[in-house]
This record gives structure tokens, C-alpha cells and sequence, in this order.
């Protein structure tokens, strides 16, 4: 028997992925009307306006799929709620770098991850790196620029 795999994220997450699926499904009638217009103008094999709004319509379809599988195995996770000694998911961890400069992480998943924002993906190779480390542990990561070293300098459930 398979079982289904949990996808963790936050509460905003799961509002994003809610909101977006609501944008595509109000697209529907949109791009029906504009395969019925294209179907009017007569020969489909070469209507490139016909080929266009079929294409969105796929991609449109698969994007509702995907989110609604997304949104079925969710587990939304409050940060707040965590505690403990350990990085974890939703954990904001603030790191050393070679240079003991601090830098700030979230730990999210993977829709939610923006490392522009501090926020990173637990599949990610830092999140990876992190998940299970204690404050004063010493963090290796080979990311696609080379080897990085951090230090868990603190770790905050907020």
C-alpha cells in the first residue's frame, strides 16, 4: 500500500498556493472563450491563435493539478508552536559565516522557499545541511559556488 508523502510549508504558504489556485480557475472561462474565437476563424491546423490557447489550457490545467496535489498532502506547520534545541522545519536560524558575519534563514518548503527573503527550502543543500543541528555546530555545504561554512550561531522558533 503507498502512503502519501506529508509536504510541509507554513500557514502563508498554503494561503499563496490557495490564492494562486483560485487565479487559474477564474482563467478557465478566459481561455475557453479565446478557443472559441481562435475555432471561429476557421481552419485549426493553421491557427497559431487556436495552438496558443490550447497550450495555456494545458499549462493551466497541470498548474491546478500540481497545486491541488500540493494542497491535499499539506501539513501546515505554526513555527510558534515548535521548540526545542535542534534546527527543524519552520526554525529561523541565524548562522556565522567565514567571516563571522551573520546571516538569517528560515526554513520553509519548497513553495515558500525565496533566499532573497531568508527563507530557504529544507530539500535545499543548506536546509539539508541544517535540519538536526545544534547552536555552536559547525555546518558544510557544497552549494553550485563552491564549499560554504557556517556556524549555528541561534536557533528561533518564530
Amino acid at each position: 500500500m503507498a502512503t502519501v508523502e506529508k509536504m510541509p510549508m507554513l500557514q502563508e504558504g498554503y494561503e499563496k498556493l490557495n490564492a494562486d489556485l483560485k487565479r487559474l480557475k477564474a482563467e478557465r472561462p478566459t481561455i475557453v472563450d479565446a478557443i472559441e474565437e481562435a475555432r471561429a476563424h476557421g481552419d485549426l491546423s493553421e491557427n497559431a491563435e487556436y495552438h496558443a490557447a490550447k497550450e495555456r489550457q494545458g499549462q493551466i490545467e497541470a498548474s491546478i493539478s500540481d497545486i491541488e496535489d500540493k494542497l491535499s498532502r499539506a501539513q501546515i506547520i505554526d513555527p510558534r508552536d515548535l521548540s526545542g534545541d535542534k534546527v527543524v522545519f519552520g526554525a529561523t536560524v541565524t548562522l556565522l559565516d567565514d567571516d563571522d558575519k551573520p546571516v538569517r534563514y528560515q526554513i520553509v518548503g519548497q513553495t515558500e522557499a525565496d533566499a532573497r527573503t531568508g527563507r530557504i527550502s529544507y530539500n535545499s543543500p543548506l536546509g539539508r545541511a541544517l535540519i538536526g543541528r545544534r547552536v555552536d555546530d559547525d555546518v558544510e555545504v557544497t552549494v553550485p559556488s563552491g564549499d560554504r561554512y557556517y556556524q549555528v550561531a541561534k536557533i528561533e522558533f518564530i
